[in-house]
């Protein structure tokens, strides 16, 4: 997905929001109060309540089987424990969104909350509490589950279990996801008021996911913006098990974007069907898609985020593909390709190509570690300005680099990379130094995506070029020595994608024009050799 803007001001460069904007005050809690009928339901009377509490079969309270993933997710809730020794520390996942009057948006768990415990459900909040000896206790409230025995499985819209079905309840939740303890939510209001007063001075809340917490905890300012980077940064190094769910979603989305391909040939015939086409491997295979999907042909390829997606495929133009699978696990992929709708590029379509390409090499050559963030970038922009001068759009590409100009950027329009993983653009909240003004270093995983985008009424721009937009985008992991392209399984050179796009309307064929065949994450064994993991055909850089 394209990145934003450069800064020069030092502020980050990512579209992410700040966290206290991250999640709307819109929620499911107080919209909908438990057994409050909706405008168009009636009330039950109480014969009927008494009727829906009788004659059920018991239930057998078997603990589910622990998280496949509660070990890695009691060691970042260990190492977060040790940065904040002696403080209590909130964190909320966040509630449902109102979408419209009384219907929600899918929810999606807040993703700092996520990567220390794997819970999906809404509502929940952990809290970490020091222990008087070090360290904390572990504490998850979550929604309880009645069963049978309350009338509100029957009688409540929001979380009843014969309208949105059950929740894993209090006990089970604490042996599923390995917690020290589970609580039930109708006791978060009292444990919250206790931690005002001279409480708070050692309280840090992550701020912006419940309105409920944050108007419960005094605002701690500079101290809860520093929990926020804290996870930010914690985020920045991939483990190993990561990069296997960052595999599987890249793998997933190679398939959707033959999917995408295959229906070229046969049906598509606008831009929303080609966002039907790739959503439905999303919901398949994954979670959802890990941000709207970007189907923009023709000229609407040079809108970075054109995600209207209403718009006619023409045969002769391109289409600009920018989309990924969130997994089920929450990582996302983040791939773009520029396909020709036809099949084969146009040669004016070629040469803006082969230079976006060229630069995504040069991209590719500069991610290693011990490089700044902003090295790739670099070397990408130099490419792209050379060529620029080459197809005579740029007078001169040396003085169009100087920092006092940066003229290549009314084509190139942004940066090359953002960091990648639970959200599409990770680590948002880490510190400049650490982060854009930081170096490389292995386990990283970011995205490569250079591109040029000659708008239809720029008259800086040869007529013959006016209109294209081209953007390619991979997502990479900082290894020892290099980078491995995680999704270099895809094809990206012009004589590739050709030959990707015939076979797949030839038969059923993959990339190469092989016989397709489920693509399978390798497993790296450890983060260091994940580093060293060699990437299949051209996946490798050093």
């Amino acid at each position: 997905m394209a990145t934003s803007i450069p800064s020069t001001s030092g502020v980050s460069d990512s579209a992410q929001p700040a966290v206290g904007e991250q999640q709307s005050l819109v929620t499911s809690e107080p919209q909908a109060p438990a057994a409050k009928p909706a405008s168009h339901d009636s009330a039950p009377p109480p014969a009927l309540l008494d009727f829906m509490l009788k004659e059920w079969k018991p239930q057998t309270r078997k603990p589910p089987a622990k998280h496949k993933f509660a070990a890695a997710f009691k060691a970042r809730r260990q190492a977060l424990s040790k940065a904040f020794p002696g403080e209590t520390l909130v964190i909320p996942t966040g509630h449902e969104k109102v979408r419209a009057n009384d219907t929600y948006f899918r929810f999606r768990p807040g993703t700092d909350f996520y990567y220390l415990t794997g819970n999906l459900e809404p509502d929940c909040v952990l809290v970490l509490e020091p222990k008087a000896g070090g360290g904390h206790t572990d504490i998850l409230f979550v929604e309880p589950n009645p069963g049978r025995s309350n009338a509100t499985f029957f009688t409540d819209r929001v979380k009843g279990e014969l309208w949105v079905g059950p929740r894993m309840g209090v006990p089970e939740s604490r042996a599923h996801h390995d917690i020290d303890e589970a609580r039930g939510l109708d006791t978060l209001p009292d444990y919250l008021s206790k931690l005002g007063g001279a409480a708070a001075k050692s309280t840090r809340v992550l701020r912006g996911f419940s309105a409920k917490v944050d108007d419960a905890v005094p605002a701690g300012g500079e101290r809860d913006k520093a929990l926020a980077t804290t996870l930010s940064e914690m985020r920045l190094i991939k483990d190993a098990q990561e990069l296997r769910e960052l595999q599987v979603s890249i793998d997933a989305t190679q398939r959707g974007f033959e999917d995408v391909i295959r229906s070229l040939r046969q049906q598509a015939k606008s831009e929303r069907y080609v966002e039907g086409v790739f959503n439905l491997r999303a919901r398949v295979e994954g979670n959802d898609v890990g941000y709207n999907t970007i189907a923009a042909s023709g000229s609407h390829a040079c809108v970075l985020h054109w995600t209207r997606n209403d718009g006619p495929l023409v045969p002769g133009d391109l289409l600009l593909l920018d989309a990924g699978v969130e997994g089920h696990s929450l990582y996302t992929a983040d791939i773009t390709r520029t396909l020709p709708i036809s099949g084969r590029f146009s040669p004016e379509q070629k040469a803006i190509y082969e230079l976006v390409y060229a630069a995504q090499e040069a991209a590719f050559a500069a991610a290693k570690p011990g490089n700044d963030f902003m090295e790739p970038n670099r070397h990408a922009m130099r490419v792209l300005a050379q060529g620029l001068e080459k197809l005579g759009i740029l007078e001169d590409a040396e003085e169009a680099l100087k920092d006092e100009h940066q003229f290549y950027k009314r084509y190139s329009l942004h940066n090359v990379s953002h960091m990648l993983g639970l959200d599409v653009h990770d680590c948002a909240q880490a510190r400049q130094e650490a982060y854009k003004y930081g170096k490389l270093e292995a386990g990283m995983v970011l995205t490569v995506e250079p591109g040029l985008y000659f708008q239809k009424d720029d008259l800086t721009v040869p007529a013959r070029y006016r209109g294209i937009g081209v953007r390619i985008e991979d997502d990479i992991v900082i290894t020892a020595r290099g980078c491995k392209v995680l999704s270099g399984n895809i094809p990206r050179t012009v004589k590739d994608v050709e030959a990707w796009m015939s076979g797949l309307w030839k038969g059923d064929k993959g990339a190469g024009g092989k016989k397709a065949a489920p693509a399978k994450a390798k497993a790296p064994k450890a983060k260091a050799k994940a580093a060293k993991a060699p990437a299949k055909k051209a996946g490798k850089r050093k």
